[in-house]
Parts: structure tokens; C-alpha cells; sequence
């Protein structure tokens, strides 16, 4: 809340009334020794008129700069009625604990997320919600294990996003399971089925299919799919929300479709914010749903016969057994759901269409421009969504550095995660770009790789 209401008589009527004489009363069962004395270099407090002065001088700090990273968190144009709908209390200070009719107005949008993103993922059943994407892709590998019975071992792409392998491989190594690292294609910058050939005499319980990968590039999707299952192993969909508009779903891929999709839900109307907080989101064939994690939000009726939401298919395990449950993070972020129930609501499948037939079309018209500076070259042949990798003449980080001076964030380096590109960037553009931005990013990375 913007301000703290509770005067001093409102403190001392509310300590009056439960029989205490001071807050510090409340904590008198921790030993004196373990209580801090005060905090050391902290200055003392502000009005409301100052910290918000100083609030905005720092913000000013950090100056406003046009962005063309990608990379997993992405910059869409939120309309302003999401975030004005999202604060209003009676979602903002909302909470659905264990009893499910503790909060008919939560449920009954957790509900309305669920079947959209179903909808939108093509899936039989989505949770409401995980963590984020990274954390939601280890929790289908546990999925996948738990199905499986058999096998212990996740065959993961190198074209999956390295923060999400590195998550997935610190979630599940201390569970006794191997996480085996599938190589890719240097031309295309795709997983080839063929590729995965040499490792279909050995047993796995997944196989994990970006789409798009995390070059920017579309991958096989129908191929990888059946490939998957016709070596026993489950297909698990890693994608972005925002493409979904435009391409296939994962329900969809290949023959049978796959049987797990998760991925992140920023894109959704939720703001970049420094990094978070976001959120993961998860569906599944039904086959699966007993083993999904998180809360699952079921429509029903009274004795009466009034339509009603509860929580369903949730384990009390989750919450107290710890050791029985399914998933001991399946946080629910459900501000950022709310958010993105919202956003999806007021945008519709239209409006979801054209932001990303926008944000294609923009990445297509700057990759264009960039493709015919000297020292910039496409890394990778395989058809883009809305961010490709490019090679330079010079040092990424130089460049980059370069361009930030300029007040342009000109992409993500790929010298640390992928060093056998060499000098590379990933760029992306969405539909909050314009031509002359496109053009501005162009001349000065032109003049940055053009510079002694």
C-alpha cells in the first residue's frame, strides 16, 4: 500500500484488545540475545514527499534506454487497464488458502486462466501456477520421471535456454536423476531428429522440445515430437506464450501431440521489473494430471445447484507431508496470473495475433537492416519468430558497451553460454519497436562496429 494507516491509538487499541502492552510484547519468547539491537547504516526515516523525491532520482540513475534484448524476458506494450484492474484490492490483497471457498472471486479467475491457457497450448489441462518457466520446466522432468517409472534420464537440447537447463540440472541432480545434453545443428541452429538417432538405443523419460528454441529459431517440432514417442519417452513443450497466437500448439505436435508444455508467462502483460516476479505456467494431457504439481481449479455446483470453483486435484501432502508431495515449489504467483488472465481477457486471440505478427514482422525488418551492415551476419539459417542470433566483426561485449553508452541495450552476449559462436549477440524486437527505432539500432551498431 502506498501508505501505512494505523496511527498510534489505532497500535494501542489493537494491543489493548489481545492484552498486550507493546509490540515487542509479541516476541518475548525469543531470547534477548538473538534480537538485533538496530540496523547499522541505515538513515533515518522519510516523509512521504522525500522518499518519494528520492525515489525518483534514483529511478532517473538509471536512465531510459531502447532495448533489444530478448532472451526470455520480453518488452510488450501492456495496456493500462491490466495493472489498474490487477491493483484494485479485491485481487491485490486476496489470498486462496486451503479451503477453497475461502475465495470464489480468486478461483473463479484462476479458473478462467486455466482454460486459456489450455486453450492456448492446446493441452487438456493447465495448474494455476509455477514458479516460473525455468522451475516449471524441472517440475515436468519430474513429471516425466514419475510417468516414466523406468527411466531416470531427461534428454535436453543444447538449443534450450541455458538458464533453464542449469535449473533443471540443480533440481533434479540430488533426486538420482541424469539430465543427458542433446547437441545441435550449426547451420540451422536446430535439434535434427537425425541428430537424436544415437541416443535412441538408450532409455529416457523425456525428451524436452523448445519452441521457439532459444536462438530465436523454430524447431521441428512434429519430427522431435514423434521421434519422442516412438522411443518411449515423453514430449515436453518449452514455449512462448506470445507465439502461441501464430503457431502450432504443443497439443498439436506431431501425431499424438505433446504431453507436457510449460514455459514462462511474462509475455502476458507482466512488466520486465528488473527480472520479476514472473511466473511458470504448466498444462498436460490427461493422463498426466494426477502427477502435475500446483493448484488445479475445478468448476462445480451446490446443494442448491449455484455454479461454484474449488480447488481440486491438490493433495494436502503439497502443504504438510512434504516428503508424499508431487512438488515442495509449486508456488502460486497469483498476482502475476491475475495479471495475465487480464491481459489475455482484454486482448483476445486477435489481439494476441497481431502483437505477434507485429513482433515477427519487426525482427524479419531489422534483421534486414542489420544483415547489410559490414561485420553483422546471421548465425543460423532456420526460420525466426521475433529473435535471431547474429555474428560481429568485433567483441559482443565491446559493441554492446558501446551501444549502451548510446542509450540503446543492443542485445544479449552469447560469448558466455555458447563460446563456440565466437563474437555473437541475440537480438529481438516486439511490436513495441518502430521503424525508426529499428533504424536507430542499426546506424549506431553500423558506426559501433565501425569504431577503432
Amino acid at each position: 500500500m502506498p501508505f501505512i494507516p494505523h496511527t498510534d491509538d489505532d497500535i494501542q487499541a489493537m494491543l489493548a484488545s489481545i492484552g498486550a502492552r507493546a509490540i515487542d510484547d509479541l516476541f518475548d519468547e525469543i531470547p534477548s540475545e538473538l534480537k538485533s539491537t538496530g540496523l547499522k547504516g541505515v538513515p533515518d526515516g522519510l516523509g512521504e514527499m522525500e522518499i518519494s523525491r528520492l525515489m525518483l532520482e534514483r529511478a532517473e540513475t538509471d536512465g531510459r534506454y531502447l532495448s533489444f534484448i530478448g532472451a526470455g524476458a520480453y518488452e510488450h506494450h501492456i495496456p493500462a487497464a491490466v495493472w489498474q484492474i490487477t491493483t484494485r484490492g479485491e485481487f491485490y490483497s486476496s489470498y486462496t488458502p486451503y479451503q477453497a471457498e475461502a475465495s470464489q472471486g480468486t478461483l473463479q479467475l484462476l479458473y478462467e486462466y486455466q482454460t486459456m491457457m489450455a486453450s492456448l497450448t492446446g493441452m487438456d489441462v493447465s495448474n494455476a501456477s509455477m514458479y516460473d518457466g525455468a522451475s516449471a520446466l524441472a517440475e515436468a522432468a519430474l513429471m516425466a520421471v514419475r510417468s516414466h517409472k523406468s527411466s531416470r534420464r531427461i534428454l535436453i537440447p543444447a538449443t534450450v535456454h541455458p538458464v533453464y537447463r542449469n535449473v533443471v540440472r540443480t533440481i533434479v541432480r540430488n533426486q538420482g536423476i541424469e539430465v543427458v545434453e542433446a547437441p545441435y545443428c550449426r547451420e540451422s541452429g536446430q535439434t535434427l531428429p537425425e541428430s537424436l538417432d544415437a541416443f535412441g538405443g538408450e532409455e529416457f523419460a523425456a525428451l524436452v522440445i523448445p519452441q521457439p528454441n532459444f536462438f530465436g529459431i523454430l524447431e521441428p517440432v512434429d519430427a522431435l515430437t514423434d521421434w519422442a514417442h516412438r522411443h518411449n519417452m515423453l514430449a515436453i513443450g518449452v514455449v512462448n506464450p506470445t507465439t502461441l497466437a501464430l503457431l502450432t500448439p504443443p497439443g498439436n505436435w506431431g501425431e499424438k501431440g505433446a504431453d507436457i508444455a510449460v514455459g514462462e508467462g511474462q509475455p502476458l502483460g507482466i512488466p520486465l521489473s528488473s527480472g520479476g516476479p514472473y511466473f511458470g505456467f504448466m498444462s498436460c494431457k490427461q493422463a498426466l494430471v494426477r502427477q502435475m504439481p500446483g493448484r488445479i481449479i475445478g468448476r462445480t455446483t451446490d446443494l442448491d445447484g449455484r455454479p461454484g470453483f474449488v480447488l481440486t486435484l491438490q493433495a494436502r501432502e503439497q502443504h504438510i507431508r512434504r516428503s508424499k508431495a508431487t512438488s515442495n515449489i509449486c508456488t502460486n504467483q497469483g498476482l502475476m496470473v491475475t495479471a495475465a488472465t487480464i491481459y489475455m481477457a482484454l486482448t483476445g486471440p486477435e489481439g494476441l495475433r497481431r502483437i505477434a505478427a507485429q513482433s515477427h514482422a519487426n525482427t524479419l525488418a531489422l534483421l534486414e537492416k542489420l544483415e547489410a551492415l559490414e561485420g553483422v551476419k546471421r548465425l543460423f539459417s532456420g526460420p525466426v519468430f521475433h529473435e535471431a542470433a547474429l555474428s560481429l566483426s568485433r567483441p559482443a561485449g565491446e559493441v554492446l558497451r558501446t551501444l549502451e553508452r548510446e542509450g540503446i541495450l543492443g542485445g544479449l552476449s552469447l560469448e558466455e553460454s555458447h563460446p563456440e559462436l565466437g563474437s555473437a549477440i541475440l537480438v529481438c524486437a516486439t511490436e513495441t519497436k518502430t521503424p525508426a527505432d529499428l533504424e536507430r539500432f542499426a546506424q549506431r551498431l553500423g558506426l559501433a562496429l565501425g569504431a577503432a
